[in-house]
């Protein structure tokens, strides 16, 4: 599928951009023209933009098919600035964002019935057209956001991909009030799981790596804190009778392959950190007691709605270190260095 080029707009200001110009290249802060939105696209104002751990597949070429040079960034909050034609339903001056979901084809089967979310051709900001590391964006009328008031752009643009996902895969895992819920990693993704199970009604037993974070995690709402390198995680939680569901955020398949067996009967592993290598199980784990694996990825802009309108009335909060887009390089070494607490995001 072609990627989303909107036409420049002559004798206009220039704006700045964070750009990367091949895969592995350093970002680069450059100027270009303010983009023009066509047919069924808008312009967005940039507020803000969070670095996600996937901005890496930009950052290094890792996902197949990028035209470069290309500008990171999926979590994006701004005021929509422009509408091109056929835009009727969403208003200049109102209160927008762009997440993972950038777009759908519409025809495929999956979007014939439904199923936005895994279209064959789903559109990717700062993948299949530019992304929110600049000043203004152009972005399809369908993937768009509306934010509430209550919540400011640096808040808003992290729940539109850490929020959305570990919000959607906890409320579509199965796991009822009451129920025991495990959340694999006190991070980026980890630290809105814990709020959002808590605000659920869960148990959270929060699984972290070393004492450090047992305080936060009890504060954001765990009744358990398990330090996984202190004692076996899965026998801690069959010792609490096992658990409904695993949310597993931190992107190491090793972690997550030693958690299977502290699932309860009819327990399901929820994969949601993006890892490489193998998660290794067994039949017999499985076979014994029903146990399910599942990933799940974020949602559609609905599901961000539904996110963000959570967040507002739960008072659920991203924890959030920011930078200017100067910075842009600077705010990605940090993210990548797993020591943000929690989410970095860019500041126009």
């Amino acid at each position: 599928m072609s990627t989303m080029r909107a036409a420049a707009a002559p004798n206009v200001t220039p704006m700045k951009v964070a750009q990367v110009s091949k895969p592995g290249a350093d970002f680069e802060i450059v100027e270009r023209e303010i983009p023009t939105p066509g047919a069924g696209q808008v312009r967005i104002k940039v507020q803000a933009c969070g670095i996600c751990h996937s901005d890496a597949l930009t950052k290094e070429g890792e996902w197949p098919g990028i035209q470069y040079p290309r500008v990171p960034g999926h979590e994006v909050a701004g005021v929509l600035d422009e509408v091109g034609d056929g835009v009727s339903a969403w208003k200049k001056g109102q209160r927008v964002g762009v997440g993972w979901h950038g777009g759908q084809d519409n025809t495929c089967r999956e979007c014939r019935r439904g199923d936005f979310g895994n279209c064959r051709n789903l559109q990717i900001p700062g993948i299949s057209y530019d992304g929110g590391y600049q000043q203004y964006m152009v972005a399809p009328v369908e993937a768009l956001v509306a934010i509430p008031n209550s919540l400011s752009d640096v808040e808003a643009a992290p729940l539109l991909c850490a929020g959305i996902t570990t919000y959607n895969a906890l409320r579509h895992s199965g796991a009822l009030p009451g129920d025991l819920v495990a959340v694999q990693g006190i991070g980026g993704l980890g630290h809105l799981g814990v709020q959002f199970g808590n605000k659920f009604g869960y148990k959270i037993a929060a699984i972290g790596r070393g004492p450090e974070n047992a305080a936060l995690a009890k504060k954001l709402g765990a009744s358990v804190y398990i330090d996984s390198k202190a004692t076996n995680a899965a026998e801690e939680l069959q010792k609490l009778g096992g658990a409904r569901v695993i949310l597993a955020t931190a992107p190491s398949s090793k972690a997550m392959s030693e958690l299977i067996d502290g699932l309860a009967p009819n327990g399901k592993l929820v994969v949601i950190g993006a890892a490489f290598d193998p998660i290794e199980v067994t039949p017999i784990q499985l076979i014994n007691g029903s146990r399910t694996i599942q990933g799940w990825a974020s949602g559609t802009p609905a599901d961000s709605e539904d996110t963000l309108r959570f967040a507002e009335l739960s008072g659920v909060r991203p924890m959030i270190e920011t930078y200017p887009l100067e910075k842009a390089g600077e705010a990605y070494a940090r993210m990548m260095s797993g020591k943000a607490e929690f989410r970095v995001v860019l500041t126009m």
